[in-house]
């Protein structure tokens, strides 16, 4: 069985570190938030000018002025600080984020990322997403493994206009968690349930499968 947004999070959030500034992209990526381990201290990064963000409001929290770069409400946690939206690029520019985690529409063996544009739609522009994979070593990019029509979003080669050129080692779809090593995916872990043939049916790169591939655990 395909993952759930939410078991995204929770697999996502499993790759945090105590002591981590991660920066967190619209979507998927916003709800790992929710699903921090009690044991590790995280620091939150938003482009719009806010480090230390906490998990999503209670009806009774909301603060329409406290948001994300989704423009989502937030919550603050006890040490964060707001600044502006250049001291937030400042950050992310100079390398001090320690994982980006994104949304793309596509993603390609050798590590490149699309997830700004789909031609002919509207759009309101690149956002961040161009400074976080150019100024982040570690990005996990987390999306479905196919798109609604079926037609797989691990390629041999990206399609749409690209975000960032060879910036991306690690994948996690609804399907499969992957790392992009020498040109190939690399089929790390499986969903429950969800066979080796199926994903290598929705994976039009290359795909290298190990002897042994565990089933994500919940």
């Amino acid at each position: 069985m395909a993952l759930s947004r939410e078991q995204m999070a929770i697999r996502v959030a499993r790759e945090l570190q105590d002591g981590f500034y991660v920066n967190l992209g619209i979507g998927i990526p916003t709800l790992v938030a929710n699903h921090i381990p009690d044991d590790i201290e995280v620091m939150l990064q938003s482009e719009n000018g806010l480090l230390g963000m906490g998990p999503f409001p209670l009806d009774s929290e909301v603060d329409a002025d406290m948001i994300n770069a989704g423009k989502q409400t937030v919550t603050a946690a006890t040490g964060a600080s707001i600044f502006s939206s250049a001291d937030s690029f400042a950050m992310i520019r100079g390398g001090h984020v320690d994982l980006t985690v994104l949304g793309a529409f596509e993603v390609d063996v050798l590590g490149n990322i699309a997830s700004w544009m789909i031609p002919g739609k509207l759009i309101k522009g690149m956002g961040g997403a161009m400074d976080l994979v150019a100024g982040a070593d570690n990005i996990i990019v987390t999306m479905t493994h196919a798109s609604k029509h079926g037609a797989s979003k691990l390629l041999a080669k990206c399609t749409l206009p690209l975000t960032g050129a060879g910036c991306i080692k690690k994948v996690l779809t609804d399907l499969a968690y992957l790392e992009i090593i020498d040109g190939a995916f690399v089929l790390r872990e499986r969903a429950p349930g969800v066979s080796i043939e199926e994903i290598q049916a929705l994976t039009e790169g290359k795909l290298i499968i190990p002897d042994v591939v565990p089933e994500i655990q919940f």
